[in-house]
């Protein structure tokens, strides 16, 4: 299946992410912070970028800008644990600004297993990719 970076400062999310996605048959590499994660994006063949927007250091925003300079194709799925909430609050919808700043999907921590399942594979889709990696050595098949 893929190759995927999970890159969140929340190791419980990390862990539940990771575990997820594992099970569903794809490979999992798990960064700590966006300085991290840039770094092995930049080094790394990865098929996905899970990435949390509020991390301390360098947030989701400008990990996202940085690894578009190095990788423009790769699809990223924003997560967040911030409530969204109309402009009428006065807050912006954080997950909304991700998406219109290259995201290609979103989810509202928590978020439901099959939720996440269901973004990683439109994503994967959508871009051709991981279909066709193997899993273990062993093709996969839908």
């Amino acid at each position: 299946m893929a190759r995927i970076l999970v890159v969140d400062d929340d190791a419980a999310v990390q862990v539940t992410v990771r575990l997820l996605l594992e099970r569903a048959g794809h490979s999992v590499v798990t960064a700590d912070s966006g300085r991290n994660g840039l770094a092995l994006c930049k080094t790394g063949d990865f098929d996905l970028l899970f990435l949390d927007i509020f991390m301390p250091g360098m947030d989701g925003f400008e990990t996202m800008r940085m690894v578009r300079q190095h990788r423009p194709q790769m699809p990223i799925i924003v997560i967040s644990g911030r409530l969204t909430t109309s402009d009428a609050d006065g807050v912006p919808d954080f997950l909304t600004m991700a998406t219109k700043l290259g995201a290609v999907s979103s989810l509202q921590k928590p978020f439901r297993p099959a939720d996440l399942l269901a973004a990683v594979a439109r994503c994967l889709h959508t871009a051709g990719c991981g279909a066709s990696r193997p899993a273990g050595g062993v093709a996969s098949s839908p």
